[in-house]
């Protein structure tokens, strides 16, 4: 009985960033992201590491359990508005 009342309901979506100069590839973001939003990279940054990158990102919620995860600061998401609710905040 409890999917029928959930049928209805928007999932929460997000934006996630990635400064990729500080990321280690540790690899917290993507072990720990709930939706599996993101992957390491075969690409390397400067210092030689392979970051994240984004593989999903209809899929991210917004939650920033990668920034809180992340020892470098180096990647954070943010929650964004559906566009049906900003025009209708706007009436």
């Amino acid at each position: 009985m409890a999917h029928s009342s959930l049928l209805g309901c928007k999932l929460a979506k997000g934006r996630v960033t990635i400064i990729v100069e500080r990321c280690k590839a540790c690899g917290f973001c993507v072990e720990f992201c709930p939706t599996k939003v993101l992957a390491l990279s075969s690409a390397f940054n400067s210092k030689g590491y392979h970051p994240p990158h984004v593989v999903a990102p209809d899929k991210c919620s917004g939650c920033d359990l990668c920034g809180m995860y992340c020892p470098d600061f180096a990647i954070y998401a943010q929650k964004v508005a559906a566009a049906g609710a900003t025009q209708e905040s706007k009436q």
